[in-house]
């Protein structure tokens, strides 16, 4: 069997092969309610045979978004659309999974095909965005709000509550959105935090936000229910969040109960970011050693490509983004390219690939 076709036991899910659909933000959304976009894209990568799918990063409050189109698990009415979504995922033989997200400073954009910049507070579509230090993503856009203590109660209050409607929509696995320069990787790199308190300074505080994340959700997710975290691994320039960062904080996620880090990396300021096949395994691989599932993600395209960072220990899981956007039956035909026979969807039998 291709270890790309090896099952994966993460707590009460046993993921039948070790792809999993990478977060993919649609800006498909109104006032953050799901729709059929929503169903069709997310339940065709599950008819294509991944066995994790999760969805894009859904905001946990109406202000936590990155535009006024995105997803979002901040009210109950929510729950209906998405329930129906994690059922015919399941319906179809894989998990659902939520990244839950907050992005701070990057909050209140234009939609990417809309030119993507920032939309004045004072604008239709914009609003205030909140950071932990007043200091905006581009030079050239409206300086955040600084979060103070109340603000910070909330953000962690968001959390939980989103939390609490995702185990009621059936999702499970949560996947806290903790990298790409929004507000949780915005309070743990030296680069966008410059605040004096508790939460500023040393590594131990700017790694505060999250922990007290990890426990809010924790107070309401089941334990047998599999937590993730995306991080990035690195801001790719001097000064910022390092590798070596990544590695000692994979050790406290291990202890506060997290299952399986996402390993991504940059987004927190513009630099340049050294683009290549597989150019964020490295992270995975070195997170992995330290005694905890990993995900590795980023321009992993190609059927042994993915089987190669299984079975050479880089990863646990493969988590893909692009490719699957391309080929939603990416799986199916990697099982084939692999030699591995897995069954299809009943409906699709015809067009198998034979050997």
């Amino acid at each position: 069997m291709p270890h790309l076709f090896s099952p994966l036991q993460i707590k009460n899910i046993e993921l039948k092969n070790r792809i999993v659909v990478s977060p993919m933000c649609e800006y498909s959304s109104e006032d953050g309610f799901a729709n059929n976009w929503h169903l069709v894209h997310l339940g065709s990568r599950a008819v294509g045979g991944a066995a994790l799918v999760i969805t894009e990063a859904s905001a946990v409050s109406a202000e936590g978004r990155i535009t006024h189109a995105d997803l979002g698990i901040y009210k109950d009415e929510h729950i209906t659309k998405l329930k129906k979504i994690t059922g015919f995922i399941h319906e179809h033989g894989a998990y659902a999974g939520i990244q839950l997200a907050h992005a701070g400073r990057k909050a209140s954009h234009q939609r990417p095909w809309d030119g993507g910049a920032q939309i004045p507070s004072n604008q239709p579509n914009g609003w205030k965005a909140f950071a932990p230090s007043p200091v905006p993503f581009d030079a050239k856009e409206e300086a955040p709000l600084e979060l103070d203590k109340a603000g910070i109660e909330k953000v962690k209050a968001d959390f939980k509550a989103a939390a609490t409607r995702a185990l009621k929509a059936g999702f499970d696995v949560i996947e806290i959105h903790a990298a790409h320069g929004y507000l949780v990787h915005e309070f743990y790199s030296p680069l966008s935090n410059h605040r004096k308190d508790e939460y500023g300074g040393p590594f131990e505080n700017r790694i505060r936000l999250l922990l007290e994340v990890i426990e809010a959700v924790l107070q309401v997710w089941p334990s047998s229910n599999p937590l993730f975290v995306r991080i990035s691994s690195t801001d790719w320039t001097e000064g910022g969040w390092t590798a070596n960062d990544s590695i000692e904080l994979a050790k406290i996620l291990k202890d506060k109960g997290v299952d399986l880090v996402d390993c991504s990396s940059g987004g927190n300021v513009v630099v340049p970011i050294p683009l290549k096949p597989g150019y964020q395994v490295e992270f995975a691989q070195a997170i992995r050693k330290v005694g905890i599932l990993a995900g590795a993600v980023g321009l992993i395209t190609e059927s042994k490509q993915a089987d190669d960072i299984i079975q050479n220990g880089e990863a646990d899981v493969a988590i893909m983004a692009r490719q699957l956007l391309r080929d939603p039956y990416f799986p199916l035909r990697a099982a084939h390219e692999l030699g591995h026979d897995v069954k299809w969807p009943v409906q699709y039998e015809r067009g198998k690939w034979h050997k």
